[in-house]
């Protein structure tokens, strides 16, 4: 068993360590390593490839051979689709309001305009004006990506963002997480969470969205915020490399790996 693994990855060991008191031999790998002989495994975990959005053609290349020497999780046609936000405007349920063009803005207090292939707030940016969110939007245009562009949302920074963890379809635990283009963040204050019981609203909203996939998950992170009328709305499903948050939740490694030894 292997997943595939980028350096900085501080949920390799207890992942590691759930998976041998399971029963699971494991190890790390990375992603494009040409000398790793994927075929030897009986199944390739994805896991910190948080560097596909500079090459995501090669990494889903990658995925695609991967997938027909062995088992693959998540498998591809859930990577290809989710490497790429454009996956929102499909969901069938409330997202944060998202206008995909650089033309006719809606009027908005506050942008926020990002590429649809991105992670971390990586190309994102917060402004109050209008035409330098339309001007940063034909750019991603210029260059050939797709912009998003949603409205700041305050709420954001009182609500928090709720994440809700899934391994093989069951609910393990949910986190908040603060808002990252908030007033004075900083990267440290992104990085930190706690955990959090998520309202039924948003459990139902959750569910819904994972019903709707026609694929086996073995790790799934549906993240919410609440709008302005206070209804949930999905902001992104991570199901490619998504932080799991296991080091807030105490059992929530030992579930990753019996999810894990379910699907093997």
């Amino acid at each position: 068993m292997t997943f595939a693994d980028f350096d900085t990855d501080d949920e390799r060991e207890p992942v590691l360590a759930a998976w041998r008191e399971a029963g699971i031999e494991g190890r790390a790998e990375r992603w494009d390593d040409a000398t790793v002989d994927w075929s030897a495994y009986d199944a390739v975990v994805v896991r910190s490839v948080w560097d596909y959005i500079l090459r995501r053609e090669e990494f889903l290349a990658w995925a695609r051979r991967v997938q027909a020497v062995t088992r693959l999780l998540n498998p591809y046609a859930v990577l290809e689709s989710n490497t790429d936000k454009t996956y929102l405007r499909d969901l069938g349920v409330p997202i944060v309001p998202t206008h995909w063009s650089s033309r006719e803005l809606p009027d908005w207090p506050e942008y926020v305009v990002k590429p649809s292939v991105s992670g971390g707030a990586r190309d994102t940016t917060r402004t109050g004006d209008r035409a330098e969110a339309a001007r940063l939007a034909a750019e991603l245009e210029a260059a050939g990506r797709t912009p998003m562009v949603q409205p700041y949302l305050d709420m954001v920074e009182s609500e928090g963002e709720t994440s809700l963890l899934y391994f093989n379809g069951r609910f393990s635990h949910a986190v908040r997480r603060s808002a990252m283009l908030a007033t004075g963040a900083t990267e440290a204050d992104n990085a930190r969470a706690r955990l959090r019981t998520p309202a039924p609203d948003q459990v139902e909203l959750a569910e819904k969205v994972l019903t709707a996939i026609p694929h086996v998950l073995l790790y799934a992170r549906i993240d919410l915020v609440r709008l302005s009328g206070g209804q949930p709305a999905v902001i992104e499903v991570e199901l490619t490399e998504p932080y799991l948050f296991l080091n807030y939740e105490p059992q929530a490694a030992a579930r990753f790996a019996t999810a894990l030894r379910e699907l093997l």
